[in-house]
């Protein structure tokens, strides 16, 4: 797993690519607690926590901190132990591949029940890594607690602490940064060279810093303001957040893994295999594109009478959209459009992210006549009116026809998302349209739009100031924005048009 001396993960979190943070590892047998643990020390709610064994199947990564010790925290599914898990098997095989990228690994085991057989299995597993162990004895804050037992494992250091409360757990974090900075003792030659770095960085910065001024002077445009850069009216160069949509057993894993080029995440036949949304970030043409994979969503109603666990996942799954610059909804080419793929898509309207409808497994499509494909897209616009302005990728994530041109898609939306119109082509543009097609309002007065403005992008949002309304007619609203996709564009992005009064 070494290649030049630098340690190779399999998986890239948190906006860092492989190698540039260290990596703990949390295992253990099922419900010992390594979710809520995994919460407790990143400050998340990342990890499902519930009192079922087996929770947590897919391998879960964040960036975390501790004094000035930076390092990415792993959470894996239970290994070994009682599980009713179908699944258990394929966990077992993606928690055993995490732990071989590990730099640290915190073996977490139940201070209630004591020693038990699973635990000493795990014990043995560990041993051939050739990784520091520090064993956290979960659970202490019950009076039947005992660590005595642990000590059989010959594991050392030993920490007791309670993941729930949060008790023990900054010394946990103490032994787990002290085996890092052993394990990263640079050598004197290093020091040496990270120094010389350090003293020319200042400068590097300040030439960096004063190219960019003279350049922006040059071109007549002045440097987006601390509070533009959070508004998201800067130009957008930064990483692409791309949330991976749809119902349960439409292909979502399959497609994330054949993106990323490996098994990343667990791919089968069960729906539902996913439940914790997992991020991992490539790099394409230069750019970090973080992929997200989510939990299917299936309907309020068959969520409320499933398990606990499917409702937790579906409201991350939904928190998943709000954060994406793009989502990307999955529909099942077999089965068609649904009324629940509508549900799906309308969160990602809301939520104001671009949206990308990718038809998958369209290589079972094949020798449906020459004409299908155009009659898939009609049905699909149909089912979906109000997503007209997404575009449609038919695609095979088993094989990977057409996967590469997802990315190419994904790119344009993006920058659709971010474009801005100058105040003045855009007053061009409503004179015109207006002159040909005046505005109404609701109560059907006669409106005149006096001047209009883009007020913010992702997604392009702009005003219209008028004599009297404070509301077009939904339908001339609908109108504008479809006249403002036609003379500028807008791909895969949803437009929002807000009416105001001007003063007087």
């Amino acid at each position: 797993m070494r290649a030049g001396g630098r340690r190779e993960h399999w998986f890239e979190m948190a906006g860092k690519r492989s190698g540039t943070e260290p990596t703990v590892v949390l295992v253990g047998r099922p419900n010992v607690g390594k979710s809520t643990l995994f919460n407790r020390i990143t400050g998340t709610r990342r990890a499902i926590v519930t009192p079922m064994a087996g929770t947590t199947r897919d391998v879960i990564a964040q960036q975390a901190q501790w004094l000035d010790t930076t390092f990415t925290l792993v959470d894996t599914g239970g290994l070994f132990g009682a599980s009713l898990d179908p699944l258990h098997e394929l966990v077992v095989k993606h928690g055993q591949r995490a732990i071989q990228s590990a730099d640290v690994i915190v073996f977490v085991v139940d201070g209630r029940e004591g020693l038990v057989s699973g635990d000493q299995e795990i014990a043995q597993q560990l041993r051939p890594v050739g990784v520091p162990v520090v064993l956290a004895v979960n659970k202490t804050d019950d009076k039947r607690a005992a660590d005595q037992d642990f000590y059989q494992l010959g594991i050392e250091p030993i920490v007791s602490i309670a993941a729930e409360h949060g008790q023990g757990v900054g010394d946990l974090l103490d032994e787990v940064v002290s085996k890092l900075d052993v394990k990263r003792k640079p050598s004197i030659a290093a020091t040496a060279a990270a120094n010389a770095v350090a003293d020319a960085e200042p400068f590097r910065n300040i030439e960096t810093r004063t190219s960019r001024d003279v350049a922006l002077a040059a071109s007549g445009e002045a440097a987006p303001t601390e509070e533009e850069s959070r508004r998201g009216d800067a130009p957008d160069t930064g990483e692409i957040s791309i949330a991976i949509i749809g119902r349960p057993n439409v292909g979502k894993s399959s497609l994330v893994n054949r993106l990323l080029k490996e098994d990343r995440v667990m791919v089968s036949p069960l729906a539902g295999t996913t439940r914790d949304p997992i991020d991992t970030v490539l790099r394409w043409h230069g750019r970090d594109l973080r992929i997200i994979d989510t939990a299917g969503i299936r309907r309020a109603g068959k969520v409320a009478s499933s398990q606990q666990v499917e409702a937790v996942s579906v409201v991350l799954a939904k928190r998943a959209i709000d954060r994406a610059d793009v989502a990307v909804l999955l529909i099942d080419s077999v089965e068609g459009p649904t009324d629940q793929d509508a549900a799906i898509a309308g969160e990602a309207d809301r939520a104001g992210c671009g949206v990308i409808v990718v038809a998958n497994k369209w290589d079972l499509m094949k020798g449906r006549g020459v004409n299908y494909s155009k009659e898939f897209d009609e049905n699909l616009r149909r089912r979906l009116k109000f997503l007209d302005y997404a575009p449609v990728l038919h695609l095979s994530a088993m094989t990977g026809e057409r996967t590469p041109k997802l990315f190419e898609m994904i790119e344009r939306v993006q920058k659709a998302r971010h474009t801005r119109v100058s105040t003045g082509a855009l007053n061009r543009f409503v004179a015109e349209i207006t002159a040909s097609q005046p505005p109404v309002s609701p109560d059907r007065r006669a409106v005149r739009i006096l001047y209009a403005s883009q007020t913010g992008v992702a997604p392009p949002t702009f005003v219209m100031f008028t004599n009297v309304a404070t509301t077009f007619h939904f339908s001339y609203e609908r109108f504008l924005v479809n006249r403002l996709r036609e003379s500028f564009g807008f791909e895969g992005t949803p437009i929002r048009l807000h009416v105001r009064r001007r003063a007087k």
